[in-house]
């Protein structure tokens, strides 16, 4: 997992920034080797003992802080959705749209997860939504910690839905409790049907499934069926919603399943 990556260390953040720019970077306290760099080894076991301790801590502590966000999340009565998907899903074109739809409704912010650029963020601020940037540097997910501090930069949400864009993989995100109500998985006809099969801890982590850029099914190979029934052969009760965020085939289902869970 993390240890192999680099990103399972602690993460310290700078200054605050804005919600109108400045992304917020984290960068590890200490021990995360360089890309490329050789990781030490040691004994195999004495090594498998020390990695499953290192993991455990590292995600003990992340539960008890994905539960105080939670809590703080269900006093405001804030609705959170924690978006994950491979890169290139259309995470970022659907929720623009979804925002576009939503805006003035309900309020809505949004937490963006990448390793570099404030891209993803500017275009949600063209919406006129309210979004945080976090730079995760080598990291290769959010954790716990920095959704705390990118909700602190963020207005008042009482009664609205807070997005939270993760950085595009399809591994670390899955064992990484933020404090959302639900992990909404991106799944797109670009990608293979096994995706279920090959990354079943994400699928199985998910409660929804948007199977996105259902437009380009005519011109593809993609079997929406066998997708489909992979992703329940390995979580049975996933909920899933075939969309286009460029069609805006579905948005009506989408919409519907988000009001839904605001109602709950």
């Amino acid at each position: 997992m993390c240890g192999t990556c680099g990103c399972g260390h602690t993460l310290i953040k700078p200054a605050r920034a804005k919600t109108t720019g400045g992304a917020l970077n984290f960068r590890p306290v200490s021990g995360t080797p360089e890309a490329g760099a050789a990781v030490p080894q040691t004994p195999t076991s004495e090594a498998e003992t020390r990695r499953i301790k290192v993991e455990r801590d590292l995600l003990a502590e992340n539960d008890g802080w994905a539960g105080e966000n939670r809590a703080r999340f269900g006093a405001a009565k804030t609705l959170a959705l924690n978006l994950v998907s491979s890169p290139g899903s259309g995470k970022t074109t659907i929720l623009v749209r979804t925002l576009q739809e939503l805006r003035g409704k309900v309020p809505l912010a949004v937490i963006e997860g990448d390793q570099q650029t404030e891209n993803d963020a500017e275009r949600i601020r063209a919406t006129g939504v309210p979004a945080v940037q976090i730079n995760t540097g080598k990291g290769c997910h959010l954790d716990a910690v920095m959704v705390r501090h990118g909700a602190e930069e963020l207005p008042d949400l009482a009664c609205g839905v807070l997005f939270i864009e993760n950085v595009g993989n399809l591994v670390c995100p899955a064992s990484f409790d933020l404090g959302e109500d639900a992990k909404v998985l991106v799944l797109s006809v670009t990608e293979g049907e096994d995706k279920p099969l090959k990354y079943p801890d994400m699928f199985r982590a998910a409660r929804l499934m948007l199977l996105n850029k259902c437009d380009l099914l005519p011109h593809l190979a993609f079997d929406a069926e066998l997708a489909c029934a992979n992703a329940r052969r390995v979580n049975p009760d996933i909920e899933i919603i075939r969309l286009s965020a460029t069609s805006g085939e579905g948005m009506d289902d989408w919409l519907a399943w988000i009001a839904r869970q605001q109602a709950a």
